[in-house]
């Protein structure tokens, strides 16, 4: 399929979404017809206040048929009001479905082993989908109302004068044939742009992701050549698509003129023969002039660039969503170099779902002790492995770090410790029951993972703090708060009863990092794992959030951010590939060259 061919899954997924909301989207039809009463009887109002009334020696009539066309506008203002809150019973929703479809086709892409950059993911799920919220509710407000304003004053041009509208109307129809091939080669500069930016943002993401790596290999000149390359193509994208828009507005200018020209002309022998009235004259020339030229203007340049935008982008979005039911074998190609894999791992074989269903034979641990024994996972069959043969035991209440390198698998390490994914080769084990067949209401309720980025739900603080443990009282949770350092934002929003997410204050990635903190010290969990979830609190506030959580007789592992982080806890794991090692601080620093490296690094940046 071309390019530019139109793909029936966009057809699909927009019909379906209108066929659910099928309710709001006819109110809105129903309503926009009324809110286009005026378009419709301009026309008609100032040809009758003229003809019936002022040229007729009647003034008094003549002002009565313009009170009604003002009568008009402010109707048109009512129908404007009502129609708004329809529009948004149409607009959000499809924000939500997009987003759940996006990012379930996400989990199935990488579920099936297909490759996909995480910086492509987020543009996907952020910048793409909110750009088709926007588009959406411009349309919506704008193309809706162009469009039938257009189609309106074209009826009442009819109804005015006949053979008006025969002479107006070919112009105009001419110009929407010309726009049409137009509005192909925009979409289709509009397509380059979008994947353009898409390249962009996934090579800035690995790229910033890994600097430090970069920096070390002393690969920045060639990843600066390869991030400015991607700009300038990103830029030459988005001049095409300018210079193909500002071609399709001249085209939409000149051709907007068209119908008044055409109704000038034919006006004296309209008027000799009688066919056309000095008021069905002027009734024309309103309709051509405040209804027909603007809206024919407006609507073909709105089309052009937000419907373009959003064709593009909804086209974008559906082939993304359709490829999580048919991703193919990740087989070495453009977008996936071949890689060596190790010849233990040559041999086919079915990687397990990644994560464990619930199951009849499931069951709850004795304990929540930890267990793994020459522990692989690789994402995706045929890729490199991300931990390789690990092996560790963490008995309950024990206290680890994690450090390590850029990719070196840490946060991979906490999502096969919080059971959400089940190792490729060797054994995890939880209180000595494969984590493939622990209980999972046990796992929900017992292990904690807080991730980098912290969620806070709109809602109350209350409900904030107690979503991992309903039965909390608000002592537990004011305790909780105080004990990793949240209490003083608690009470700078208000209390327990203060509103956050949507409805509250924004805060800060380190104020939504205690939130996640105080909620997770609140829950009953017996593991708590910390994928740099203090990254954006201070070295103070992180050792408090720490050691809070280690007062608990809680199983901690710690992602670490800062490496104060490993000299609090009695054992470090440097974690990458053939020189991971475990011990104290002190046997690491002897033993472990690149333990050693990252302790150095740091004394040196000075950071506590």
């Amino acid at each position: 399929m071309s390019e530019s061919a139109p793909r029936p899954v966009d057809r699909r997924l927009f019909a379906g979404f209108l066929r659910q909301h099928r309710g709001a989207a006819v109110a809105v039809a129903g309503w926009s017809l009324l809110e286009a009463v005026p378009a419709l009887a301009s026309g008609l109002l100032v040809a009758a206040a003229l003809d019936r009334g002022f040229l007729a020696g009647r003034p008094a009539e003549g002002f009565l048929w313009i009170g009604l066309l003002g009568a008009a506008m402010v109707f048109r203002a009512l129908m404007t009001r009502t129609l708004t809150p329809w529009l948004g019973r149409l607009v959000e929703p499809l924000r939500d479905e997009l987003v759940t479809a996006v990012a379930a086709g996400a989990v199935h892409r990488a579920a099936a082993g297909a490759r996909d950059t995480a910086g492509a993911g987020v543009a996907r799920l952020t910048v793409q989908v909110e750009t088709v919220r926007a588009l959406v509710s411009a349309l919506l407000r704008s193309a809706r109302q162009l469009g039938v304003s257009l189609l309106m004053a074209f009826v009442g041009l009819a109804a005015l004068s006949a053979p008006v509208a025969a002479v107006t109307l070919p112009p105009v129809l001419l110009t929407l044939l010309l726009c049409v091939p137009r509005l192909r080669v925009l979409a289709r500069r509009q397509r380059r742009q979008l994947r353009a930016e898409e390249a962009l943002t996934a090579a800035a993401g690995e790229t910033f992701d890994g600097i430090r790596d970069v920096v070390a290999c002393g690969a920045r000149d060639r990843v600066a050549d390869d991030l400015s390359a991607r700009i300038t193509d990103h830029r030459d994208a988005v001049r095409a698509v300018a210079r193909t828009a500002s071609a399709n507005t001249l085209l939409v200018s000149l051709g907007s003129h068209l119908p008044l020209l055409v109704l000038l002309l034919a006006a004296p022998r309209l008027l000799d023969r009688g066919a056309l009235s000095v008021g069905e004259l002027l009734g024309a020339t309103s309709y051509l002039i405040s209804g027909v030229a603007p809206a024919l203007r407006s609507l073909v340049a709105v089309l052009g660039s937000w419907g373009v935008q959003l064709a593009t982008v909804l086209g974008r979005l559906s082939r993304s969503t359709a490829r999580a039911r048919r991703v193919p074998a990740r087989t070495p190609g453009p977008d996936l170099p071949a890689r060596r894999v190790p010849a233990r791992r040559v041999p086919a074989r079915r990687v397990p779902a990644r994560a464990p269903g619930p199951d009849a034979s499931a069951r709850p641990p004795r304990s929540p002790d930890l267990s793994l024994v020459d522990v692989g996972y690789a994402y995706g069959p045929g890729a490199a492995p991300v931990i390789d043969g690990l092996s560790l035991d963490l008995p309950a209440g024990s206290h680890l770090t994690v450090v390590g390198p850029s990719g070196a698998g840490k946060s991979t390490l906490t999502t096969l410790l919080a059971g959400l994914a089940a190792p490729d080769d060797g054994r995890l084990t939880v209180g000595g029951v494969p984590v493939t067949e622990v209980d999972r209401a046990w796992l929900h309720r017992e292990v904690t993972l807080i991730p980098q980025e912290a969620y806070v739900f709109t809602g109350t603080v209350r409900d904030n703090l107690r979503y991992l443990n309903p039965r909390a009282r608000d002592a537990d949770l004011l305790a909780s708060a105080e004990a990793v350092g949240a209490r003083a934002l608690v009470d700078r929003l208000g209390g327990l009863d203060a509103p956050v997410g949507l409805d509250g204050p924004p805060l800060s990635s380190g104020e939504r990092q205690l939130v996640a903190l105080a909620r997770a010290h609140v829950s009953p969990a017996s593991v708590v794992l910390l994928d740099e979830a203090c990254c954006h609190l201070d070295p103070a506030a992180e050792k408090r959030a720490e050691r809070a959580f280690a007062a608990r007789g809680t199983t901690l592992v710690v992602v670490a951010h800062r490496i104060s982080s490993a000299l609090r806890a009695p054992r470090v794991l440097v974690l990458d590939g053939e020189r991971t090692a475990i011990g104290t601080h002190a046997q690491l620093l002897r033993e472990s060259p690149l333990y050693a490296d990252l302790v150095g690094h740091w004394v040196a940046a000075g950071t506590p």
